[in-house]
């Protein structure tokens, strides 16, 4: 049994994630704290540091979380960009920085994109940049990760979960239930691949 940190694990991609990790002590961190057992904002690194130290020894990190801005791309101002930036692509990345420091021999991490990369779609722009810069920033780092340890990313398609919320802006996706991203975050946590980018879509 690992120790794993899941962070935004109240979300609907947090609730899947957490599916394909029952055999593991879970921690739960979110960015209200509401309902988990720490507080975590990713923009910030003094509080990934703070929640690392709090939580002791872990062996796997699962991000599931990253704010995105969506406006038809003549309409993105520079604050709705620099606000996903900082959230979806360098938040996570502030994740793995940090986390280094902390986290056991042999461990891993687990970011989260997005299938809007890979298929674009109106008012998106902002979502599949940063989703396209974590794939890219997964394969390449795992060259360069210490002591063993690796890291992946899930790209998921919508969830059936979801689909009340994205439906309208994800006409003609095939959603998939949460279950089967669940697997997704499973075998990053659980088996040996490392620089690879998770793809689950119908």
């Amino acid at each position: 049994m690992k120790t794993v940190v899941v962070i935004g694990a109240l979300g609907m991609m947090g609730q899947a994630a957490l599916s394909g990790l029952t055999r593991h002590k879970v921690v739960t961190a979110s960015r209200s704290g509401k309902g988990c057992d720490f507080q975590v904002d990713i923009t910030n690194k003094d509080s990934l540091r703070k929640l690392f130290e709090s939580v002791g020894e872990f062996d796997a990190v699962v991000n599931t979380v990253g704010h995105c801005e969506y406006a038809p791309f003549q309409e993105m101002t520079s604050d709705q960009w620099a606000t996903t930036i900082q959230s979806k692509m360098l938040g996570q990345i502030n994740v793995v920085h940090v986390g280094l420091e902390y986290i056991k021999d042999g461990g891993s991490f687990t970011l989260i994109s997005g299938i809007l990369n890979m298929k674009p779609v109106p008012q998106a722009i902002a979502d599949a940049t940063t989703s396209g810069a974590i794939d890219t920033f997964v394969k390449c780092v795992a060259h360069e990760l210490p002591r063993g340890i690796r890291i992946n990313v899930v790209n998921p398609t919508v969830l059936e979960e979801a689909m009340d919320v994205y439906g309208d802006m994800l006409r003609g996706f095939q959603p998939v239930p949460g279950a089967l991203v669940g697997k997704a975050f499973e075998r990053s946590v659980d088996g040996f691949v490392t620089g690879q980018v998770l793809f689950v879509d119908a």
